[in-house]
């Protein structure tokens, strides 16, 4: 077993946990938005910071940083609430989230940490970028305005489906995700319309088509639901 402490709490943990994984154990309660139970790590979206006070206080994604002897890692501070602060406001200027109009309102992951973080105005002008939607497929959308490039929609169809219809495309403030190589989403030959990568997102980004805003309470769980009944491989 590997101690630590976590916000001044002597803990255990067990080798290759991650401090997520630990500090969620414990009922410690740490941000996040591009991780999901089920799906492989990534630390995109950085809202999971957590300061490692005896690494000269180094900010660490907790997702995606495994736990080691003698961490001190302190998850609620000041300056930790003006970091996660800052990248929500950056992630709400970058596209286009106008929550009165979105038909993930009320059941939004991105709102409800605006809501957690106290944040009711931003400082950082938006950019207002002109983004389409992708309406072609039968059953489901994509509003390139809602989403904030977690990638949990692209791990969710190759990770669990194992289509991997989805990828990302362009580069910096210009990349966006994008089905069949950017093709049409309703034009794709690998999609399975299982609709795992709707249940992933976390935001209005996809959407079921003719489902009401009250009717598009998404359940991210299932990914991990369908991870957890296949077969282990010795």
């Amino acid at each position: 077993m590997i101690a630590l402490k976590i916000d001044g709490k002597e803990i255990q943990a067990r080798p290759g946990q991650t401090i997520l994984e630990v500090a969620r154990e414990h009922g410690i309660r740490i941000p996040t938005l591009c991780y999901l139970e089920g799906l492989s790590p990534r630390g995109s979206c950085r809202m999971c910071l957590v300061e490692v006070a005896n690494w000269r206080g180094k900010l660490v994604p907790a997702c995606a940083t495994e736990v080691q002897e003698g961490m001190e890692i302190v998850t609620q501070s000041e300056r930790l609430r003006r970091v996660r602060r800052l990248v929500l406001e950056m992630l709400f200027v970058e596209r286009n989230h106008i929550c009165a109009f979105c038909v993930a309102s009320g059941h939004c992951e991105l709102q409800d940490l605006a809501v957690e973080l106290g944040m009711d105005h931003v400082t950082l002008p938006y950019r207002y970028p002109g983004l389409s939607m992708d309406l072609t497929h039968e059953d489901y959308g994509l509003d390139h305005n809602r989403c904030v490039l977690c990638g949990r929609c692209v791990r969710a169809c190759s990770e669990v489906e194992g289509a991997f219809t989805w990828g990302f495309q362009g580069r910096g403030i210009e990349t966006m995700v994008a089905p069949a190589l950017g093709a049409p989403w309703g034009a794709s030959d690998t999609c399975t319309s299982c609709g795992k990568c709707v249940q992933a997102c976390p935001t209005g980004a996809l959407f079921e088509k003719g489902a009401s805003t009250a009717s598009q309470v998404k359940r991210p769980e299932i990914l991990e639901e369908v991870t957890e009944r296949r077969p282990r491989v010795p």
